[in-house]
């Protein structure tokens, strides 16, 4: 017998295609917009609102506040459901499974086509952090008053953070693959990744994609005041919200749906589809620091910017804007400018940066698609969102936020930044076509 082979090396495997593994034959793209926001009930509306720097953060409405410190957040206003939905519908879904619905609804339309997905390979990818909570709040309510027989026969999967996909699905008629993730705050964000890989993978022809968040509740916000995350300033509600301000005091909570249409441009093309910009990749990377708090370094957020430009064949010579997560707490703005300077080094002063949280707050786990949709819009109309409220620049996030007022210039590149809690780190970039 001859000589037995040498055994070959060990090598990982893994099931998740990273994007070293993927052979890029196509591009994606942003074919359809939805957004239901503080600033409007539709993703004109909420561009409008952007972009003349006004604030839909009020005093909350959705229960009493009069007893906690924090009394303002960045409601969705004026929103009927059963004027955008069946009234079957509406009665069984949640708040953020209705946001959900109507956002896919006016995304699906934006696209180019009907009201039905029947016969498209289509995926729904719709993204959560805490959907769902205000039905669990009101479940307990009942069981703690010893009327548990008064819980919704609905409660159970109504609460479930899959459910605005599902319902997304069961409205629409998709059959392709239905997934939700959660990535706290950086959740809406991530979707589009997700997004992107399933297009790219032949996973589905079309995916809808996006974030949804709807958890104004007693509970949510005496426990953002438990760890003095949110902030006081109930005076002026509009004022409160100040990403890298001196006089920041924390974030304001806030609430909304923003969903896409994704394709590969060989597909929307055939079908001669409008696009506003190309979804080029990202990155994830963990701080591995804090439940709460971001690493203060920055570095490994940094180390997120710099592998979303390798993955997206981009230098920081390349991008004209920032989509900043600006949460407008003290430990999260100076972190991520940090990481921005370490990562797009003395690039970094010439970037214009906007702060959408300083309009809308922040909508949790649809804060990074709303960012997503200003990317793409920015890039689309030439147009960079101010940072409002930004009046006293904190000496210590020293770059170009885009105070007070909208700022027009061409825009080819952008990145949109996204951090949650856990220290989870997500970073997108889109360029023109």
């Amino acid at each position: 017998m001859g000589q037995a082979n040498q055994a070959e090396p060990h090598r990982k495997t893994s099931l998740v295609p990273s994007e070293e593994m993927i052979v890029m034959t196509d591009r994606v793209v942003i074919t359809g917009l939805g957004a239901l926001t503080p600033l409007g009930n539709s993703w004109t509306e909420t561009w409008d609102g952007l972009t003349n720097g006004r604030s839909g953060v009020a005093r909350i409405t959705q229960f009493d506040a009069t007893d906690l410190p924090t009394q303002i957040a960045g409601e969705v206003k004026g929103f009927d459901p059963v004027t955008r939905m069946s009234v079957k519908q509406a009665k069984r879904a949640s708040r953020a499974s209705q946001m959900a619905i109507a956002a896919a609804r006016e995304a699906v339309a934006d696209a180019g086509f009907g009201p039905s997905m029947e016969g498209i390979h289509t995926a729904v990818i719709v993204n959560s952090a805490v959907s769902g909570y205000a039905e669990i709040q009101d479940a307990t309510e009942h069981v703690n008053a010893g009327s548990p027989r008064r819980i919704s026969p609905r409660f159970v999967p109504s609460s479930l953070m899959n459910m605005a996909a599902c319902e997304i699905a069961i409205d629409l008629g998709v059959h392709g693959p239905v997934n939700a993730s959660a990535l706290a705050c950086a959740s809406g964000a991530y979707a589009l990744l997700e997004a992107r890989t399933m297009l790219v993978m032949g996973d589905a022809d079309v995916v809808i994609a996006g974030g949804v968040e709807a958890a104004i509740t007693p509970v949510m916000f005496a426990g953002l005041n438990a760890m003095h995350a949110a902030s006081t300033h109930n005076e002026v509600p509009a004022e409160a919200s100040r990403p890298f301000d001196a006089n920041r005091n924390g974030l304001v909570f806030g609430e909304g749906a923003v969903v896409f249409v994704m394709e590969l441009l060989s597909h929307a093309k055939a079908r001669g589809a409008r696009v506003y910009a190309e979804v080029l990749g990202g990155a994830l990377t963990s701080d591995g620091f804090s439940i709460v708090a971001p690493d203060p370094s920055g570095q490994y957020a940094s180390q997120a910017i710099t592998r979303a430009l390798d993955r997206s064949k981009l230098n920081p010579a390349d991008i004209d804007m920032i989509v900043a997560h600006g949460t407008s707490t003290q430990a999260n703005d100076k972190a991520e400018t940090l990481a921005i300077r370490q990562s797009l080094r003395h690039f970094a002063d010439k970037i214009s940066i906007t702060a959408p949280k300083s309009m809308t707050g922040h909508m949790i786990g649809a804060a990074g698609a709303l960012s997503a949709l200003i990317g793409a819009l920015s890039i689309k109309n030439g147009i960079v969102p101010p940072t409002i409220n930004l009046r006293t620049p904190d000496p210590e996030c020293g770059l170009d936020y885009t105070p007070l007022t909208a700022r027009i210039q061409p825009i080819k590149h952008a990145l949109v930044n996204a951090f949650g809690f856990g220290g989870q780190n997500c970073i997108v970039a889109f360029g023109a076509l």
